[in-house]
C-alpha cells in the first residue's frame, strides 16, 4: 500500500511539470542571435565608419537576433585570407577595394579605370546608379560571396620615400598596387613598376625599402601612421579608391527572410550615409598628415593634364577583348554620363 502510495505520488509530480513546461503565458528560452563578424585590413578610415554605422543599425533593427563583431587591421589574417574565408563562411563579411577581389572576378577592377571621377560627390552618384550597381554588387555571387554595398572612399594618392613633383619623377620606382591590371598598366605608363602587395606588407616594403611606395588614399596612409615610413604624398586622383561589401552567401542564406531583408536595407543605407563623414574625414587626414611632417604634392597643372591623357584609355584599352569586362565597363561609362 505505501509503494502504491508513494508511486501516485510520484506519477502526479511529473505530470504537473510537464503541465507548467506547456502552460500558457511561459516564457520560452530566446534563441541564440546569429553572430556576424566583419573584417577589414584599415584601421579609422571610411571601411570601419561604414561597419560600425552597419553595425549599429543591423543590431537595432534585428532587435538583437544578430550580432555583429568588427575587426580592424587585419585582424582576422591577411585580405587574400580574410577573403577566402568570408567565402567558406567562416567570417560572415568582409569590407575592402573590389580590386583585391580580381582573382574571384576580373571585372571587380573596372573602378580603378582612369579619368572618370572629378569629386567625391560624382563618384557617390555613379556608384549609386541603379543599373550599375545592381550588376556591380552581383559579382562574385558564384563564388559564394554576395554585394551588399559599394560606397566611395577618397581620391588615388601615391605615397613616395622620394619626392614626386613631376611626371618624370617617377620613372623607374617600384610602387605597389592593388593586383589589378588596370592599377598595374598605369603605373606602366607613368614610367614605373607595379608590384602587387597586401596592406598589411607595405609599411615593411617601404620600411626595407623593397618599394618605392604605394598607390592608395590618404585615408588609408595617415590612420596607420605611413607618416613614419615615407612624407611625401603626391596627390594624383587619376582614379579614385572605392570600398565594397561582401557577405558570405552560405552564412546570409541560413537566416531568415525577414533578416535577409533588414542586412540587406541596413547595407544599401549605410553607403550613402558615410559619404558625409568621408568627405570631413578627408579634409582632417590632409591637415593630420602635414601636421606629422608629411608633405602634401601635386603635379603642375600641365603635367596632370598630360597624365590623365596617358591614363585616360587605360579602361577601353584593357576591356576591349575581354566580352564581360567591357561590358561591365561600358555599364559605368553609361553610370558616368547619368551622374553629369
Amino acid at each position: 500500500m505505501r509503494r502504491g502510495s508513494t508511486w501516485l505520488r510520484t506519477c502526479a509530480a511529473l505530470a504537473a511539470a510537464a503541465l507548467l513546461s506547456v502552460a500558457p503565458g511561459r516564457a520560452a528560452e530566446p534563441a541564440a542571435p546569429y553572430v556576424m563578424k566583419l573584417s577589414t585590413a584599415t584601421l579609422r578610415d571610411s571601411q570601419n565608419q561604414w561597419m560600425k554605422i552597419f553595425a549599429a543599425a543591423v543590431e537595432h533593427d534585428s532587435k538583437g537576433r544578430i550580432k555583429v563583431e568588427l575587426y580592424t587591421a587585419s585582424q582576422l589574417g591577411t585580405t587574400p585570407r580574410q577573403i577566402e574565408s568570408t567565402q567558406f563562411g567562416a567570417i560572415q563579411g568582409i569590407v575592402l577595394p573590389p580590386e583585391f577581389l580580381v582573382g574571384v572576378d576580373q571585372r571587380f577592377e573596372i573602378l580603378s579605370a582612369s579619368g572618370l571621377f572629378t569629386s567625391v560627390q560624382q563618384a557617390n552618384r555613379v556608384i549609386s546608379d541603379p543599373e550599375f550597381k545592381k550588376a556591380f554588387l552581383a559579382l562574385g555571387a558564384n563564388k559564394g560571396l554576395l554585394g551588399v554595398s559599394v560606397f566611395i572612399s577618397a581620391p588615388t594618392s601615391v605615397l613616395t620615400r622620394k619626392p614626386v613633383r613631376h611626371l618624370a619623377d617617377f620613372k623607374g620606382l617600384k610602387l605597389r598596387v592593388l593586383a589589378s591590371s588596370f592599377e598595374e598598366e598605369e603605373v606602366r605608363r607613368l614610367g614605373a613598376t607595379p608590384v602587387a602587395l597586401s596592406l598589411g606588407d607595405v609599411m615593411p616594403a617601404l620600411q626595407q625599402g623593397t618599394i618605392d611606395g604605394t598607390l592608395a588614399a590618404i585615408t588609408t596612409f595617415t590612420p596607420l601612421k605611413y607618416y613614419d615610413a615615407a612624407k611625401y604624398l603626391t596627390e594624383t586622383g587619376h582614379y579614385y579608391v572605392f570600398s565594397v561589401t561582401e557577405l558570405s552567401k552560405k552564412w546570409f542564406d541560413t537566416l531568415p527572410a525577414d533578416l535577409q531583408a533588414i542586412v540587406l536595407r541596413d547595407a544599401d543605407q549605410a553607403g550613402q550615409e558615410v559619404v558625409p563623414w568621408q568627405v570631413n574625414f578627408l579634409a582632417q587626414e590632409r591637415k593630420v598628415w602635414t601636421e606629422h611632417g608629411g608633405e602634401l604634392i601635386y603635379l603642375p597643372p600641365n603635367e596632370q593634364a598630360e597624365m590623365m591623357r596617358r591614363l585616360s584609355t587605360v579602361g577601353e584599352d584593357l576591356t576591349k577583348d575581354k566580352p564581360a569586362s567591357h561590358a561591365m565597363y561600358q555599364l559605368l561609362l553609361a553610370a558616368v554620363k547619368r551622374a553629369g
